[in-house]
């Protein structure tokens, strides 16, 4: 039977969602911070336990039904700017300690923030990390290092350049999802983005002709390590031409040919023409469609005070199955 009050709540839904940002009411926040206190009880609860895991997903089925579409929604269409950022979620701030001032940490035991990044990343498919990186820890701490000041990684704090997230792995993280704990004392610090969906119709044909032409090499970001293998080169755009996906990093990409330099600068001018910059407060979560959309941050300034910005970030895959050779005992780290 016609449900017309179940279809005018849909469209309630779909007008909200439309937007880039969703507010939870305080109820829905309630409920989701009952969740992810449930995860941080009974063992086993370490993040990284692949039982964990499971109980997180079980418990994302039952997230409020606004966040739960919401996020359902995104995965569906990530719209013109590529990017969510939902208000409201909890993160426990009483019972923070001082933020990490440490490189590579990461958080190992279940908290509140990493139950709800977590469960929402189970709604966008699977969480996911990679052993290089971080120890392949599924939840990472962005903090500023002490010493790292000019670092061009999640350890500085400069001007961080537009980039995806592992542009250069052949399986490269569909979202991005960053949680704020805490916002950087100034309140200066901004994530921009930028989405190849407002970049696109800035660029001549013949630029973005030869952005999908194998005259680029991207090499993994510092926060690899070393790595000096030789790369292919590749298209910086791949897929339909009226909608592509991207691989770049502004200080990891290298053009091999005159076009594709000039190519490239316009690329990275249009980038900052139609750049979303987001200053986010704690509980704030912000999902990037890494596929289509480039991040980077504005510069601040850390007093390494123990209460500095601080971020946590997990990846999620849509399809963990496509990376299974790359992923020991079908676990959620990608190993190579």
């Amino acid at each position: 039977m016609f449900d017309q009050e179940a279809l005018m709540h849909e469209i309630a839904d779909t007008a909200v969602v439309d937007g880039t940002d969703v507010a939870l009411d305080p109820a829905d926040s309630v409920e989701v911070d009952r969740l992810a206190r449930t995860l941080c009880g009974d063992p086993p609860n370490l993040v990284d336990d692949p039982e964990w895991v499971a109980r997180a997903r079980h418990a994302s089925d039952e997230l409020p039904v606004s966040l739960r579409r919401s996020v359902r929604r995104f995965r569906r269409s990530s719209g013109s700017s590529g990017a969510l950022v939902i208000h409201g979620l909890p993160v426990d701030e009483a019972m923070l300690p001082a933020t990490p001032s440490v490189a590579d940490s990461v958080q190992r035991a279940a908290t509140v923030a990493a139950g709800v990044l977590t469960m929402v990343a189970c709604g966008l498919g699977d969480p996911v990390a990679y052993l290089a990186e971080k120890s392949g820890a599924l939840v990472q701490d962005v903090v500023p290092v002490p010493g790292r000041e000019t670092f061009s990684g999640n350890a500085g704090s400069v001007l961080l350049t537009f980039h995806n997230e592992n542009a250069f792995h052949q399986h490269e993280p569909d979202y991005v999802l960053l949680l704020c704990l805490r916002a950087d004392h100034d309140r200066v610090a901004g994530l921009r983005t930028a989405c190849l969906r407002e970049v696109l119709p800035l660029l001549p044909t013949a630029s973005r002709e030869t952005l999908f032409a194998p005259e680029f090499v991207t090499a993994p970001p510092p926060s690899f390590g070393s790595d000096n293998r030789a790369r292919p080169p590749q298209p910086l755009l791949f897929g339909a031409a009226d909608d592509p996906d991207i691989r770049m990093a502004t200080i990891a990409t290298t053009a091999l040919t005159p076009r594709a330099e000039a190519a490239l600068a316009e690329f990275g001018r249009a980038c900052d023409t139609v750049a979303h910059t987001t200053k986010l407060m704690p509980g704030d979560l912000v999902i990037i469609d890494n596929r289509v959309t480039v991040h980077g941050r504005t510069a601040f300034r850390p007093r390494y005070d123990g209460a500095d910005r601080w971020v946590q970030r997990t990846f999620a895959i849509a399809d963990l199955r496509r990376s299974r050779d790359h992923r020991p005992d079908d676990g959620y780290v990608i190993a190579r």
